[in-house]
């Protein structure tokens, strides 16, 4: 047998049976490894998350779609304005006026489209910082006040009508006795007294004026006027006109009164109704209701028991 093409300085890679290889650093050729794969790393297992609950006013606006009930409609049943409806309908509370107002809205609302009020003001209660159960009305309505402008009777026009008036009146009946015949001065002339010689002095009759103690005695028909006196005590008063404005928004102390006029409708909210005599239209309609009791009431031209 011939020698191998590679000479003596072939090796074997594999050892002769029962001998130790060896391992020569100048002549060694290493042996292939391969790489030792990455630990496996499972996948994390999902965490599931928890749904969250629908939002107060999608749950009004789908009960109120599942009761085939329109925006107008609620509005209509519950006294609130459609804008507030819609407002509220997406959760935005800043066109109530107030908590106060918002959980009065909620519950009229939910009662409209048959879902349960008093758990959907708890939850506006528990976002929004409590329900003021034990506050008074008057504290419930201060906390939440608005400062607006407060409109008085224009008295000093009124007077100045009134001297117009008498100045008009002294006038015309100046010129009807200048132009009144001779024969007629000489019989409207009275006599004088033959027992005394002092001059008669005639006073005049002062003009009539509007008395003050009737409210609104001058009411015109065209118009709603209503008078506010506060007689048993002091009450929280809101007013609000036709266009949505708000005419009057504080206490109104026993004493006082505040006369309001919209050509269409004033809207009111009594804090201690027992306290408030009411005048509408010059109509006397006596206390607006029991002591301590929160009314709302609106009233428009004409009859105030048909407004």
């Amino acid at each position: 047998m011939g020698k191998s093409p590679l000479g003596d300085n072939r090796r074997s890679d594999t050892a002769s049976p029962g001998s130790t290889p060896t391992r020569s650093g100048s002549s060694a050729v290493g042996r292939h490894r391969p790489p030792v794969p990455a630990t496996f790393q499972p996948p994390a297992e999902a965490v599931p998350t928890a749904t969250p609950l629908p939002t107060i006013g999608r749950i009004l606006a789908s009960a109120r779609i599942d009761a085939a009930l329109t925006v107008d409609q609620v509005s209509a049943a519950t006294r609130v304005r459609v804008p507030i409806v819609h407002a509220i309908e997406e959760d935005d509370y800043s066109r109530c006026g107030g908590d106060f107002y918002a959980r009065g809205h909620i519950r009229a609302i939910a009662k409209a489209v048959g879902v349960d009020g008093d758990a959907l003001v708890a939850r506006y209660d528990a976002a929004h910082g409590g329900d003021p159960a034990s506050a008074r009305p008057v504290q419930i309505f201060e906390a939440e006040r608005i400062r607006t402008e407060r409109r008085r009777p224009n008295w000093t026009a009124a007077m100045i009508a009134a001297i117009v008036a008498v100045v008009a009146l002294i006038g015309f009946n100046l010129v009807n006795g200048k132009n009144q015949p001779a024969t007629e001065k000489a019989a409207s002339t009275p006599l004088p007294s033959r027992k005394s010689s002092a001059p008669v002095t005639v006073r005049p009759t002062p003009p009539a004026t509007q008395r003050t103690e009737s409210p609104i005695a001058a009411a015109p028909a065209d118009k709603v006027t209503v008078k506010l006196v506060a007689q048993d005590g002091d009450s929280w008063v809101s007013a609000m006109d036709s266009q949505g404005n708000t005419l009057f928004q504080k206490n109104l102390q026993s004493g006082e009164n505040q006369t309001f006029t919209d050509p269409k409708r004033i809207r009111l909210v009594l804090g201690n109704a027992g306290a408030v005599h009411l005048y509408v239209n010059g109509k006397d309609l006596g206390p607006a209701g029991e002591e301590g009791q929160v009314v709302r009431l609106t009233y428009t031209p004409g009859d105030p028991e048909a407004a």
